[in-house]
């Protein structure tokens, strides 16, 4: 009897510990203290102002990815001129007077699926903070992943995300190449809860450390909720690829959720000089408690996952004229010991342009925007005499 309660209770034993064998490990915080400093690393106080902004108020810029080759600076952005999307690329040698370079994604008269829409973004960078900032390849090609549709208007109908990529000089302007069909649609099969309705922008980091499983995380954020798909809330999800063409959603639920307004727009890079392992994620919040207009802020990880709100201040926000409505969607880069925050600037008139905030006080730029279309004014009452 006591043999047979013995093996009873040492089998208990085993189980338990092979029970917590397998449950997942806790993932691990990032403490406040940590969170601190990343605020103290990344602040931008001063605003230089507008870098670039288009020459006709039909049109609106946006979305800025900004990467490094040579001894020159490159962009990446949009540009919405009442039909859709198009991507374009401008260059730079200081990081703060740009010159536009030409169109690399633009429409298509033809039938494909992003005939009218297609906003890209750059894709597999060099994520150090601090570091070269370049566009890595992948296969002998560099990628960019976009959002892309149909549909002529701003944002209107089906809009999925796709992947481009080009075996030429990233630098250079010429047509990327694009895989014939979507790699994530709002109506897939196993589309989830919070993406049922469109998709927006994308960012895909190269982890070669495999963290999730897979070298090729996409975050992406989506509007969708399964109550009310056209009214739900914006978030930032995750999908994962082992040859950046097939990709799969990570998990059911988003990373990042404010459960109402928009969280987007995520951008991440490592700041392994603040602490080992540590994932910063850009993104900006926008019509949510606690939030103003449209604002940057961040997020931190140590495994791509588990993502700790930073609850401090804004990083940039609206305070100047010309980004009085909103100052939102970050790019962020570290240069010779300054921080360089690009983001759209919307003003009251809703002009867009790229502007920039700096770690250091670098001066104010001379561009602005040009003067804003002429409110039409109320037709006057007729007559009664």
């Amino acid at each position: 009897m006591k043999l047979k309660l013995a093996c009873l209770l040492l089998s208990g034993l085993l189980a338990q510990m092979a029970a917590r064998a397998q449950a997942p490990a806790k993932p691990k915080e990032v403490s406040a203290a940590v969170m601190q400093k990343v605020y103290e690393e990344v602040k931008t106080p001063y605003k230089y102002g507008l870098v670039l902004v288009t020459d006709d108020n039909q049109r609106k810029m946006d979305c800025p990815s900004v990467f490094r080759k040579g001894n020159k600076w490159y962009m990446t952005y949009i540009i919405y001129d009442g039909r859709g999307y198009e991507t374009w690329l401008a260059q730079s040698k200081d990081l703060l007077k740009w010159e536009t370079k030409g169109k690399i994604m633009a429409f298509t008269d033809t039938t494909d699926w992003d005939t009218n829409q297609k906003a890209g973004y750059v894709a597999l960078q060099d994520y150090k903070w601090g570091g070269s900032y370049e566009w890595q390849q992948y296969q002998g090609k560099y990628w960019m992943s976009y959002f892309g549709g149909r549909s002529r208007g701003y944002e209107k109908g089906l809009l999925s995300i796709g992947i481009a990529s080009t075996d030429k000089d990233p630098t250079t302007v010429h047509p990327w190449q694009r895989l014939p069909q979507p790699v994530l649609r709002p109506d897939d099969k196993d589309v989830r809860w919070w993406e049922n309705h469109t998709i927006y922008k994308s960012s895909i980091i190269w982890d070669k450390s495999k963290l999730t499983g897979h070298p090729f995380v996409m975050y992406y954020n989506a509007n969708g909720d399964s109550l009310d798909a056209k009214r739900g809330a914006e978030r930032i999800g995750m999908a994962v690829s082992d040859d950046m063409v097939h990709w799969s959603r990570y998990l059911k639920n988003p990373v990042l959720n404010h459960h109402k307004g928009i969280t987007g727009d995520a951008y991440l890079q490592k700041l392994d000089g603040i602490d080992k392992d540590l994932w910063v994620m850009f993104y900006f919040g926008a019509f949510y408690p606690g939030v103003k207009g449209a604002v940057n802020r961040f997020a931190c990880s140590y495994d791509l996952v588990n993502w700790t709100d930073w609850s401090g201040q804004n990083l940039v926000e609206p305070s100047e004229p010309y980004d009085e409505l909103f100052a939102h969607k970050s790019f962020v880069v570290k240069h010779k010991g300054v921080v360089y925050h690009y983001y759209c600037a919307v003003n009251k008139p809703d002009q867009r342009g790229i502007a920039v905030a700096t770690s250091k006080d670098l001066g104010k730029s001379k561009v602005t925007f040009i003067a804003p279309p002429e409110k039409k004014k109320k037709e006057a009452k007729a007559s009664t005499n």
